[in-house]
């Protein structure tokens, strides 16, 4: 950590809210350390290869001159970073939705309560680290009762030229009555087998009735590492439906963190992920009911093929008060080949009567007489593969109301 340290290009700061939380952060991560195989909520999951010390920090040189060469086939916003930095604060947005960058919110109260609420940072270490260096990100926030017609997209690009380390903390609030969609879409240019780190932080608020949409791809050079951390309250009526496609990277992991904090609310957290080689890709969530008629969705699938290995750890929380909550999840995957490897950790703590809660898992292979049939029919082996894939991730994309989103991520 003391070369991440030495090479960190953050800005010095006059805000004493900002130093604070970066020295909360700084602390809090030294204390934890990164996890290994005895920490419990990382047992499954090879963090062994993580070496902070080879990762740099961005300069504004490094970015300065990035032209993305991606287009989204999709009419949206667009909010870009490249390595770690944003590209622009100039942002081509209504006037209902309201974008600020991370390091211009401190200065004022009103958005800096919204940070650093969501989770305990004592709790997740690399949220702990990315609030040691908390300054890349933006703050969203849609204004009450507004419908916003085009999604919005976060993209992330990394010139896999150096070893990057990209810190980002966004914060989007969508507030009662409102609804948005929001794309993350994570990519490099330059050599398949890079090595770099994204570490995302994302503190999500949905007010009553409101609707959100959260939907990532995530598709990162072989031999990076990718650890995200999305954390959202709901609240009366209101609904957040997700998915994450995780794709690439050496080691990725997806935490997501559901607060359901009032009556009727819903969340629905769904994600795929499809991997081979070396891979080892971590979809780890905790949905907590906090209060009574609340609702939960879990639906995960994975493709696991070579050497690599899936983790799924999934946990429904029902709270003393939380009587009459719903709460689903179900995770299934495909093993291709002999050495893949999957584990599953599901769990169900329950403190309330009148409710219905269910898990479950399974593992299998691809159904033989499905690639029977579709190869007497003329079709290669290799593309009667691809077509039952295919089709057997496409149900966690269920979630996805926008058919320009769905059918984007499923071109992957």
């Amino acid at each position: 950590m003391n070369n991440l340290l030495n090479d960190a290009f953050i800005s010095e700061t006059n805000s004493p809210v900002l130093k604070q939380l970066r020295q909360k952060g700084k602390k809090s991560f030294e204390f934890q350390g990164i996890p290994h195989a005895k920490t419990e909520k990382w047992k499954y999951t090879k963090t062994r290869e993580l070496n902070l010390d080879d990762f740099v920090f961005a300069k504004e040189e490094d970015c300065a001159n990035f032209s993305s060469e991606y287009k989204l086939s999709f009419s949206a916003y667009e909010i870009s970073f490249s390595n770690g930095k944003m590209l622009k604060s100039d942002f081509d947005l209504p006037k209902e939705i309201q974008a600020i960058r991370l390091a211009e919110i401190f200065q004022n109260e009103e958005y800096a309560e919204y940070l650093n609420k969501s989770f305990d940072i004592d709790k997740f270490p690399f949220a702990a680290l990315n609030t040691a260096y908390i300054e890349q990100g933006v703050f969203i926030k849609v204004s009450k009762g507004y419908q916003a017609q085009k999604p919005l997209a976060l993209v992330y690009h990394i010139n896999a030229d150096k070893k990057y380390f990209s810190n980002i903390r966004n914060i989007i609030v969508v507030e009662d009555e409102a609804k948005l969609d929001i794309v993350e879409y994570f990519y490099h240019t330059g050599d398949i087998k890079a090595q770099y780190f994204n570490n995302i932080v994302n503190e999500i608020n949905v007010g009553k009735n409101a609707i959100l949409g959260h939907y990532k791809v995530q598709n990162d050079a072989f031999k990076s590492f990718h650890i995200a951390l999305s954390c959202i309250d709901v609240k009366s009526g209101g609904k957040y439906n997700g998915f994450c496609l995780q794709k690439g990277a050496n080691l990725s992991r997806n935490e997501t963190l559901v607060r359901l904090v009032e009556k009727d609310a819903q969340a629905t957290v769904n994600s795929a992920y499809v991997i081979n080689g070396w891979a080892c890709v971590d979809t780890t969530t905790n949905i907590e009911h906090l209060c009574s008629d609340t609702t939960s969705n879990q639906l995960i699938k994975g493709v696991v093929g070579g050497n690599a290995k899936g983790v799924f750890q999934g946990k429904i929380h029902i709270a003393p008060e939380a009587i009459r909550t719903k709460g689903y999840q179900l995770h299934k995957a495909l093993l291709l080949s002999d050495d893949a490897e999957v584990d599953v950790k599901p769990e169900l703590e329950i403190f309330a009567d009148d409710v219905r809660c269910s898990h479950g898992s399974t593992c299998g292979e691809i159904d033989k007489d499905q690639m029977f049939y579709l190869q007497s029919r003329g079709i290669s082996e290799e593309n009667a593969k691809n077509i039952l894939i295919g089709a057997f991730i496409e149900e966690p994309m269920s979630c996805i109301d926008n058919p320009n989103i769905k059918d984007w991520i499923k071109s992957f």
